[in-house]
């Protein structure tokens, strides 16, 4: 096999069905040897039904609990590694996102032709065509720091917070990063086997990020390949503040700190976040005062912060 696909899905019907869709699309030009799991992560709104249906060719794995996305993401792969022949590299793919005809080959054919390069990540954009950033250098101070603070978007957008130029983007030729997002993600199977499956301490966010680190620090390099166009969904319209995922997303970056960085580096991050979130909840309760928010949601954001503080 020359690749084997995992899409983990909860809650995600709708941005399932067209995300495989445009799988389909391209592995049937492709006309290469690929198959695609599904693992549905106890979702509520008929996904699985809708899987079982629509796609009887692809492999649904229905889990009865959440499982996260590292582990419902290690499952499809342990399956893969059951094979007699396991697949020769494996896509990571969120399921809001629509893959490009020419992405899946662009991918294989990069990988293929250089064998030193354990992951390829893909070019992303918007629904609305525009660009989006989705390959990053990997955290540093300022970046936390950038988190809270916006001074300029000129230095958002810089490499002092992890990005890497337009221009090589637009350029068409495959650049060294350090890592992509897990939107669209593919590691070649002796790159898996050697640095082992995502890290099941992240029950969702940096997963990538430590899993990338781990596979430099084994002696691969990583590259974006701008030819493999990916739309990809999230962030394009304004979401409502989810405590749980700012938590969740604290606790994933607390979590790659302890593993990756130093102690001044963590001590430095933390002092960095509190007086991030100490500014957060002064702004909060402004607005709670001139009536620009209600209790109930300026009580669940300050809570978030508070979780976050004290961690």
């Amino acid at each position: 096999m020359d690749l084997g696909i995992v899409i983990v899905s909860y809650n995600t019907r709708s941005l399932m069905a067209d995300c495989l869709e445009s799988v389909y699309r391209s592995l049937e030009a492709w006309g290469r040897d690929a198959h695609v799991w599904v693992v549905d992560n106890a979702s509520s709104d008929d996904s699985a039904e809708m899987m079982r249906e629509r796609f009887p060719q692809a492999t649904l794995i229905a889990s009865p609990d959440n499982l996260g996305f590292a582990r419902a993401n290690n499952l499809a792969m342990a399956e893969m590694a059951g094979l007699d022949v396991p697949p020769r590299h494996v896509l990571l793919l969120n399921p809001d996102t629509l893959v490009d005809p020419e992405a899946i080959p662009s991918m294989v054919s990069f990988l293929d032709e250089n064998p030193r390069v354990g992951i390829a990540g893909a070019q992303l954009r918007y629904g609305d065509g525009s660009f989006q950033h989705g390959d990053f250098h990997f955290p540093t101070l300022w970046m936390v720091f950038f988190d809270f603070w916006t001074i300029n978007h000129r230095l958002i957008n810089s490499r002092l917070n992890g990005r890497y130029p337009r221009r090589w983007y637009q350029a068409g030729a495959p650049f060294p990063i350090d890592h992509p997002l897990g939107a669209a993600l593919m590691i070649r199977w002796e790159t898996l086997q050697e640095v082992g499956p995502l890290d099941t301490d992240y029950f969702m966010y940096c997963e990538e990020i430590d899993w990338c680190m781990r596979v430099k620090s084994a002696g691969w390099d990583i590259y974006c390949v701008p030819q493999a166009m990916v739309t990809h969904l999230a962030g394009q319209s304004t979401r409502q503040f989810r405590e749980e995922m700012f938590i969740a997303l604290w606790r994933s970056r607390y979590r790659l700190y302890e593993k990756h960085y130093s102690q001044l580096y963590q001590r430095a991050a933390r002092l960095i976040v509190r007086l991030g979130l100490a500014r957060k909840v002064k702004r909060i309760r402004q607005e709670l005062q001139q009536g620009e928010i209600d209790q109930d949601t300026a009580q669940r954001q300050l809570d978030a912060y508070q979780h976050v503080m004290e961690m």
